[in-house]
């Protein structure tokens, strides 16, 4: 039974509520695809990085697993290793690593092209949040479209 402010999900999410625009901000569909970043002590922590990205591999074959960074690249401050994966997967593969981080950190962020807002402004962490070197990210940062 529905309250009187509440809409049915069937009107939401038919084919024609999709095609029309989105009221509030940028429409997901700009979404070319997520990254995960898992980040990892290469002393005490690299072993459960292994074995999640061991299980990742198994379980989501549909998503790429990046090299190991065992030092700081990018705006990262911690070793870490991406996994990207396409917007097909988000529904299912966010909900698995929320599961079986095993105490990891993860940034997870879609790829819109803008790499700030991406790791800043789009992004959500999983476990605790770790400060990034966001002046690389503003360098790569574009410029608004008009």
């Amino acid at each position: 039974m529905l309250c009187a402010d509440q809409v049915p999900i069937e009107s939401t999410h038919s084919p024609d509520a999709r095609r029309r625009r989105v009221p509030y901000g940028m429409n997901p569909e700009i979404i070319q695809h997520y990254h995960a970043h898992v980040y990892y002590d290469p002393a005490s922590s690299r072993d459960r990085a292994a074995r999640l990205r061991e299980r990742v591999a198994a379980t989501f074959p549909g998503a790429t697993l990046g090299r190991w960074h065992d030092t700081p690249v990018g705006p990262h401050t911690q070793s870490m290793y991406q996994i990207a994966f396409p917007p097909t997967l988000l529904a299912s593969f966010l909900p698995w690593l929320m599961l079986n981080r095993d105490g990891l950190s993860i940034l997870l962020h879609p790829g819109t092209g803008d790499a700030y807002a991406d790791h800043i402004d789009h992004a959500v962490w999983l476990g605790s949040v770790l400060p990034l070197r966001t002046n690389v990210l503003r360098k790569s940062r574009k410029a608004p479209h008009s």
